[in-house]
């Protein structure tokens, strides 16, 4: 299958229905020596609790008269998984709605922007629960990961947080959301910042198809805004039409697959304005050597990069609040759950040079 890497969506994504499997399509049971999920034994393992964690993903079924607590904490105990992550944009769930594109998986998720006079942002996602063969198949057909399909990432949260913050930055700019998920961050950005231009991209078909309804769903709240979506992969060599056309780049939690690292960093290398002031914003925890390693790559392409671990005092103290046994996040790591901020961009001599001002080299911010 190939795919047109630098295709932009003009028109709303039409209903996907279900098919049944072909005759002989094999399906996945957990493997001989895991445990079943319902089991009550204390010693079931790490791989075995994930495979209880996929299970639920494909069999969702109401809870019995007398579900088995144990195993229930048991695959809490192995997922990091946040239900509200910071909980930083206050936002309610609706199960059903009256729109003719809406289907029994999709939910509909109603953000209340902390800004006075910003409007509500309304976005379509996934029911959680609610994973099926073909979202698998459609990712072995375009190499690409599922995590866009899964939920609203922590890191998203903070992204979009952070854009509410720093509207600035995004003011009269050409903007670009890589692995944007169901969009959040983008809208934000479409939404109060009065941004040039804003595209809100991802590699999985099916995820863009979500980014498209949500577009259409809250255009009357961009303004002058012109607003995209835009099926992208990062190894493609077909976005000629896109070089060095961005002035921002922002994306959260698109470090942790290390196979993606390269073809990120060249996407991000090329995507960037080669010319005059330009950036991308990343948020990411580190998990493990993950992040450090994409910065190798940031700065083997000859990027310059800094990053900053407290750049919010409300993001910092939730994440210390989380630290100290706050349950609203169980098994809350900050290897694993606190985005760090990540700047990237091109040499600019003239960054470096500045009466009172000194620069450290790599780093992007200068310090008075």
């Amino acid at each position: 299958m190939t795919l047109s890497l630098s295709h932009y969506y003009t028109t709303p994504p039409t209903k996907r229905t279900q098919t049944q499997l072909p005759e002989g399509t094999m399906t996945m049971d957990p493997p001989p020596c895991s445990t079943n999920p319902s089991s009550s034994s204390s010693s079931s393992s790490s791989s075995s609790l994930r495979w209880a964690i996929l299970r639920n993903a494909f069999l969702p079924h109401p809870p019995s008269p007398d579900p088995d607590k144990q195993s229930e904490m048991g695959i809490k105990s192995i997922s990091r998984r946040a239900i509200r992550g910071f909980n930083l944009i206050q936002f309610h769930v609706k199960e059903e709605n009256s729109d003719s594109l809406s289907t029994s998986r999709d939910v509909c998720v109603f953000y209340t922007l902390p800004i006075n006079g910003s409007p509500k942002l309304c976005l379509f996602q996934r029911a959680d629960n609610h994973a099926d063969l073909y979202d698998f198949e459609i990712c072995n057909s375009y190499n690409i990961d599922n995590t866009g399909l899964v939920c609203r990432w922590p890191s998203e949260d903070v992204l979009a947080y952070y854009c509410l913050s720093h509207v600035d930055i995004f003011r009269s700019k050409k903007v670009i959301e890589l692995g944007s998920g169901y969009g959040l961050a983008g809208l934000v950005i479409a939404a109060v910042t009065d941004a040039l231009e804003v595209v809100i991209s991802d590699g999985n078909p099916q995820v863009v198809d979500y980014i498209q309804r949500n577009i259409n769903a809250n255009s009357g709240a961009f303004g002058g805004t012109l607003v995209k979506s835009m099926i992208l992969h990062w190894d493609q060599r077909e976005i000629s039409d896109n070089s060095n056309s961005f002035d921002v780049i922002v994306a959260s939690d698109c470090t942790f697959f290390k196979e993606f690292h390269k073809g990120l960093a060249q996407t991000v290398k090329f995507l960037l304005k080669s010319k005059g002031p330009s950036e991308a914003i990343f948020f990411s925890p580190k998990r493990g050597d993950s992040l450090d390693k994409f910065l190798v790559e940031i700065k083997e392409i000859g990027l310059h990069f800094s990053m900053t671990e407290i750049y919010d005092t409300q993001i910092w103290k939730r994440h210390q609040g989380f630290l100290n046994g706050n349950n609203a996040w169980p098994n809350y790591e900050k290897d694993h759950c606190y985005p760090l901020l990540t700047t990237a961009h091109h040499f600019l001599p003239s960054l470096l040079v500045g009466p009172g001002n000194t620069c450290i080299p790599h780093f992007f911010h200068c310090i008075s």
